[in-house]
């Protein structure tokens, strides 16, 4: 086994990169004196793609825009007699369990 000397993570020991941070594990003098290769850190392109924790979290406004324009859509229906009174609440609970179930997803990826 291999370790990082950047992070102490265990690495197969053909590994040339560390699976945890991305840090070479290879001495610059092994790449022929070039630059070593750089990669991305996906964690933070991962991270930024979420919203209240969930990935793809970009769907968030989409879905809750969709929400609203259904119970828009079944207060028309009903003539719009006293919905309101029910449309608020809807759309402030949903928002509510998007933000609990976000921050279990976020918590259980953490483990």
């Amino acid at each position: 086994m291999v370790y990082c000397h950047n992070c102490g993570r265990k690495n197969d020991d053909d590994a040339e990169f560390c699976s945890k941070c991305g840090e070479p594990l290879k001495d610059v003098s092994d790449y022929g004196g070039r630059r070593r290769p750089r990669y991305r850190d996906d964690r933070y392109y991962r991270q930024r793609e979420e919203c209240f924790g969930l990935p793809h979290g970009n769907m968030i406004g989409p879905l809750i825009a969709g929400i609203v324009l259904i119970l828009l859509g079944i207060a028309a229906l009903t003539g719009f007699q006293d919905i309101w009174t029910y449309i608020w609440p809807a759309i402030i609970v949903i928002v509510g369990i998007l933000i609990i179930a976000g921050a279990i997803y976020g918590n259980r990826k953490k483990e």
